[in-house]
């Protein structure tokens, strides 16, 4: 099978479309015939070789951890899904033709494979940062960098909480904030006046990682309400750095609610292919992002029983 792999950690030019064995699924697991696959920051953070505890990493390495396809292979003591069932979740190694999932969820009904692919981490980071933040309803939430795929989510799931988002974005992307509920103003220079203009600010969150901090605990007032998901020296200021995941299968259940209630869309801004990793990952690094990017995977074989 075709795989995105890495030798040694660097730029996007590290990143090489080579000819692999493919995965099968162990216990607990189940394999699919990747049919799309999300591009998260993540993805390139441990491409440089940045230190993540929750994501060690041994060279040669595969890409990727969200993905959508259908079921091939079930494991072992893995029950409520078949061979032939479309699901999304996460895994690793997913930027394949085949990847062994470790947490998935069925489709929706009428969400394509290259939607699907970008829900799980964005929806697991936003849920988690929110709990973590400890913002509730009635307050107003900061975000910071809201226009990519975890600000699309944090926006949408703390508006159906009933918690007001003042959002910072690039200027071409306002209108797009405020279709999703949000009070929309841009980044740049007096952008602090610009948020207290909108209003008293309960919590924040640094989702792109520019360099906001401390202004985000003066418009706060206490590090203790601020979350940084991009900035790994937030802790020296007294903010905590959120990185290691919480519970998938859970994540994976409400994006299934949200979005079957209509409450949950992240657009899809540009798909690649697996030979177009490289460019994704610097079009990733480059922020700007409105919704999600994902690689898609036209080519892949058909489904099969492998007889596991």
């Amino acid at each position: 099978m075709k795989k995105v792999s890495f030798a040694e950690f660097g730029g996007p030019d590290v990143l090489q479309l080579i000819d692999a064995e493919e995965p099968h699924a162990g216990p607990g697991r189940v394999r699919i015939a990747v049919r799309a696959a999300g591009v998260n920051p993540v993805d390139w953070r441990v491409r440089e070789g940045q230190v993540l505890g929750a994501h060690p990493v041994e060279l040669p390495a595969g890409v990727g951890q969200d993905a959508a396809g259908v079921v091939d292979e079930v494991g072992e003591g893995v029950e409520g899904v078949k061979v032939g069932d479309r699901v999304f979740g996460e895994g690793s190694s997913t930027y394949a033709e085949f990847a062994v999932l470790s947490a998935w969820a069925r489709v929706p009904e009428g969400l394509a494979f290259e939607e699907a692919a970008g829900y799980p981490s964005v929806v697991e980071t936003a849920l988690r940062i929110i709990r973590q933040v400890g913002v509730e309803s009635g307050q107003t939430l900061l975000v910071s960098g809201a226009s990519g795929g975890v600000g699309s989510a944090v926006t949408q799931i703390a508006g159906d909480r009933g918690i007001t988002v003042i959002g910072t974005a690039g200027a071409a992307n306002q209108d797009y904030l405020r279709s999703l509920g949000a009070l929309a103003t841009t980044y740049g220079e007096g952008w602090v006046e610009r948020v207290r203009q909108l209003g008293p600010v309960d919590a924040a969150l640094d989702l792109a990682g520019s360099g906001v901090i401390r202004e985000l605990v003066g418009l706060t007032g206490d590090p203790q309400k601020v979350i940084s998901i991009a900035d790994l020296a937030a802790p020296e200021l007294g903010v905590r750095f959120s990185g290691v995941p919480g519970s998938m299968p859970e994540a994976l259940a409400e994006a299934v609610g949200l979005i079957s209630r209509g409450k949950l869309h992240i657009p899809v801004e540009k798909s690649y292919t697996l030979a177009e990793a490289a460019a994704a990952h610097t079009d990733s690094q480059a922020g700007h992002t409105r919704g999600r990017r994902v690689m898609v995977v036209p080519g892949c074989p058909s489904p099969r029983v492998s007889g596991l």
